[in-house]
């Protein structure tokens, strides 16, 4: 297993869960507080100079764990389940620039909220909207070997896929090797009943899991079980990356640091 944290460039929107925003400094600080890598939370491709980001990453030895999309659905409300084909197209665009930029860092990017909602009396049609978005991203992300994660998110946040078991269903109906689960444990803290059960019981579609505690703060300072949810991991050996994704409080450094002392003796 390996631990990553999430990071954004200086102009950041303000809701983005990032503890470290700017990408020079926080690929160093990331590094000078032993984390493995970092995941880039990001608006669109252009945000870095991949020359920039290699000769960072070749400087301090970490890698790039996942590109993040929830900024790209806080500025622009794109969703794969918008009624508005032009703006599918351009979700799709989007999307295919930033598989284009993790062909050349990772492995790997994710769909959270983007994924979009489904409305009223509306379920097969949104359905529909959605696996046409992303059957086509997934054949796109086959070419470049670049793979798709689906992010459960909690009912107050989106009503489509709150759950592991729902976002298991769903990749059932996709049915495409590319889509993969993105776990988070702040999701799961309020959507599943055993956050290690679950994890462990459907280990065979998750590739990348986020970590916060129950209060989206480091873990260690609210009340999630991690003991448990690593003993889980450890059971069906899980080797893939765990991010920190949490709030910069109560200052990025002290945050940052929390979660790594906390977390890291889980991984020896």
């Amino acid at each position: 297993m390996k631990l990553s944290i999430a990071i954004a460039s200086e102009n950041a929107l303000p809701s983005a869960f990032v503890v470290f925003r700017g990408f020079e400094k926080s690929i160093r600080d990331a590094a000078t507080l032993g984390y493995d890598g970092v995941e880039l939370a990001l608006k669109n491709a252009d945000e870095v100079n991949p020359q920039v980001i290699k000769s960072l990453l070749n400087e301090t030895g970490l890698q790039v764990s996942c590109i993040s999309t929830g900024q790209v659905f806080a500025e622009s409300g794109l969703m794969f389940t918008d009624a508005d084909i032009q703006k599918r197209n351009e979700v799709k665009r989007i999307f295919k620039e930033l598989i284009d930029l993790a062909a050349d860092f990772c492995p790997m990017v994710n769909i959270g909220r983007i994924r979009g909602w489904i409305g009223n009396n509306e379920i097969e049609a949104c359905e529909a909207r959605f696996m046409e978005v992303i059957k086509e991203l997934c054949e796109y992300a086959a070419l470049q070997n670049v793979c798709l994660a689906l992010e459960p998110v909690n009912r107050y946040e989106i009503n489509f896929v709150n759950s592991v078991e729902q976002g298991v269903a769903l990749l059932k109906k996709v049915n495409h090797p590319t889509l993969k689960l993105m776990p988070d444990t702040f999701h799961m803290n309020i959507e599943d009943v055993k956050i290690g059960e679950e994890l462990s019981r459907n280990i065979d579609y998750i590739q990348y899991i986020h970590l916060a505690d129950s209060n989206r703060l480091a873990p260690g300072w609210g009340h999630t079980d991690f003991n448990d949810i690593f003993t889980h991991l450890k059971r069906v050996k899980y080797d893939g990356w765990l991010a920190v994704e949490i709030l910069p409080k109560p200052n990025p450094m002290a945050a940052a640091k929390q979660a790594i002392d906390f977390l890291k003796p889980f991984f020896e």
